[in-house]
């Protein structure tokens, strides 16, 4: 939120920060001619006393929102690369995980969005898998048909299959370039869209673009979240609204994730339940069931992100000439490219050794990324085709046997014919009604 105090925009939370952030502050500040500001008036006692409340009280915000400079380009008109509004802050580590950074509004070129729903931009801190803090953009849809429901308007937070290594495929961009996999998946929320509910779509593989993993991708649903909860530019969106994940295939990965990692990281974030079909939950399984096979770019692009997040895999050392110039060509692409480039293409034809994925400190960045190491609090409903060609059934069901054993609330739900596509598009109806059932706080069916 930004206060007018005549012709310059006052950022309220840095005013509400302890002195010593004072004059980093200061220097935050912008007239909108681009000029420093000259001077900053004296908080008086009421705002003081406001600050501290705000600051002390758990579930609201301690931040508000700059808006988009005046001088950025359209949204959608260059590649978050090359797009101002997807640059962190130089003190972005000063900002809370959830915080918001910047947002805008655009107009959405994916299907009738731009005539059925107001849609902004949201970008906000999260973390890497090492804590470190880094810039996430969420993308917030909300039907421009007032909510006729009980209570306040739902929302879901889908987590597209992204499934790439360039951020010019993030939901994001998707949505305000038109095309792409992240902007068809969307289309897919219509539905809820047409229940009245409000639709989240983070770009959870964030500004490195990493596929397959874990605490990441975590990390940016949830603050995506809370991103949201404390957004004021949305009429009927705040911090009491109800939430709930929804994901397919790269997406269901995030979703499980953010639902076993919220009751430690975020228990301020309250779930009414999670749908996630088609989840590769192991992805060392994934990747032995794949290698060599039509679909193996999938591997080309869980290798590059998960050694972009986590150098201490040292995978260069054991890549032949070769294995380094596919790194390279793998790098900075869309799911497309990746299955197209790298299709029947296997692992060990890029290493030294064998069996790279048995090497031990390679196992054990996979190991990390595994799901299942807690259960989630809240009810999940798992979908899966048993004859699925992309990710294996098997690993799934290790997934939900895990969670089962630990207490969650799983409903699971297999299909015994089915390929992995139309397997999303099968259970659609189920999701619907899953998450209907959540937000009337019906029980949740346990199949465990």
């Amino acid at each position: 939120m930004v206060a007018k105090k005549g012709a310059v925009d006052v950022n309220v939370d840095h005013y509400c920060r302890p002195p010593q952030w004072r004059e980093s502050a200061i220097r935050h500040f912008r007239h909108p001619s681009g000029e420093p500001m000259p001077s900053v008036p004296p908080l008086g006692k009421a705002m003081r006393l406001a600050a501290s409340l705000l600051l002390a009280a758990t579930f609201l915000p301690a931040a508000f929102a700059a808006p988009a400079h005046a001088e950025d380009p359209p949204a959608g008109s260059v590649p978050p690369d090359q797009d101002p509004f997807y640059a962190a802050p130089a003190d972005i580590g000063e900002y809370r995980p959830g915080q918001i950074v910047r947002s805008r509004k655009i107009t959405p070129k994916v299907g009738n969005l731009d005539t059925t729903s107001d849609v902004w931009q949201i970008s906000y801190r999260s973390n890497d898998s090492h804590m470190a803090p880094q810039l996430i953009v969420t993308s917030l849809l909300v039907p421009k048909k007032a909510w006729a429901g009980t209570g306040p308007r739902p929302i879901v937070s889908v987590q597209a299959p992204e499934d790439s290594t360039g951020t010019q495929c993030a939901p994001s961009y998707g949505l305000s370039a038109g095309g792409g996999v992240a902007g068809a998946m969307a289309s897919l929320s219509t539905g809820m869209l047409s229940k009245g509910w409000a639709v989240a779509l983070p770009d959870h593989e964030g500004p490195k673009s990493v596929f397959m993993v874990g605490p990441q991708t975590a990390y940016a649903v949830l603050d995506g979240i809370r991103a949201v909860k404390s957004f004021t530019g949305a009429p009927g969106i705040g911090s009491d609204n109800p939430w709930a994940l929804n994901g397919y295939s790269g997406g269901a990965q995030a979703t499980g994730w953010a639902a076993q990692t919220q009751p430690t990281y975020a228990p301020d974030v309250k779930l009414k339940g999670a749908a996630m079909g088609g989840t590769p939950a192991d992805p060392e399984a994934v990747a032995r069931f794949l290698d060599g096979r039509i679909f193996s770019g999938f591997e080309a692009a869980a290798a590059v992100s998960l050694a972009t997040e986590f150098p201490e895999m040292d995978l260069d050392q054991i890549l032949n000439d070769t294995g380094r110039q596919a790194m390279a060509d793998a790098r900075g692409k869309c799911l497309t490219e990746l299955l197209t480039k790298f299709a029947f293409k296997r692992l060990s034809q890029y290493t030294t050794v064998p069996d790279p994925l048995s090497v031990p400190r390679i196992r054990a960045v996979l190991q990390r990324n595994t799901m299942g190491a807690v259960a989630p609090t809240t009810p999940i409903f798992n979908y899966h085709a048993v004859t699925d060609e992309i990710v294996p059934i098997g690993q799934a069901n290790t997934l939900v046997k895990s969670w089962c054993t630990k207490g969650a609330t799983v409903q699971t739900v297999r299909s015994l014919l089915g390929e992995h596509a139309f397997e999303m598009l099968r259970r659609n109806g189920a999701v619907l009604t899953f998450l209907t059932d959540r937000f009337a706080d019906k029980p949740a069916k346990n199949t465990c």
